[in-house]
């Protein structure tokens, strides 16, 4: 299977509070045509509803499959694949770089009650792994994709013809993560702005001087 002709990657750049999201319709022959942005929370549940709501923003009805880079972004605000095929209409895949024993132990260490609860329910509901070949046939630089609406040979055969030459990530995602980076980049001052204001909320709530007791 070829790449099909529009190919939207999705990727993540985390700030302290918030992360940011870019998305990059990229063409197969790596003609990058259209981005968009959006923002989630860092260690929260909002990442399948950034993802849907940046797609929908676009309104790019010739984008043929959504690829994501990863599916645990902004510190386990997990993805939910399935949910974003269905609500896309649109094959959906992630695509990772490691070998993984998954993401059980960790979501264990880090949540409990409600919180680790929901994280594993959607976690659990994402197909398997598949280990995909690189073009170049270096064995040390695998891929790995989980894909929903196209099966997992047709997932691989796209995400490995979207790789360029010199590169590990399939171009979308090579393109949406840049963009990310440089959104995040662009407006970390908002995080910093957001903190403060918080902060003196809490402060102006709990009835505190800022500077302090006398």
């Amino acid at each position: 299977m070829r790449p099909p002709s529009r190919t939207l990657g999705v990727a993540f750049s985390d700030g302290t509070r918030h992360s940011r999201v870019a998305g990059a319709v990229v063409r197969a022959d790596a003609t990058l045509d259209g981005l968009g942005f959006e923002r989630c929370t860092v260690g929260g549940t909002d990442a399948t509803d950034a993802v849907a709501d940046l797609v929908c923003a676009l309104g790019r009805e010739d984008v043929r499959h959504v690829a994501c880079d990863g599916i645990a972004p902004a510190w386990f605000n997990v993805l939910d694949l399935r949910r974003l095929h269905e609500d896309l209409d649109v094959p959906v895949y992630s695509v990772s770089y490691e070998p993984s024993p998954g993401l059980e132990p960790a979501l264990r260490e880090a949540f409990d009650g409600d919180a680790l609860a929901n994280r594993l329910a959607t976690y659990r509901s994402l197909p398997p792994r598949v280990r995909v070949e690189t073009a170049d046939g270096n064995e040390a630089t695998p891929l790995f994709v989980r894909a929903v609406g196209l099966d997992s040979d047709e997932a691989a055969a796209a995400a490995r013809g979207l790789v360029g030459e010199g590169f590990r990530r399939p171009e979308p995602l090579r393109v949406a993560g840049l963009a990310a980076s440089a959104f995040r980049e662009a407006t970390e001052e908002d995080d910093s702005t957001e903190a403060d204001e918080a902060a003196e909320t809490d402060e102006a709530a709990d009835g505190g001087d800022p500077d302090g007791p006398e």
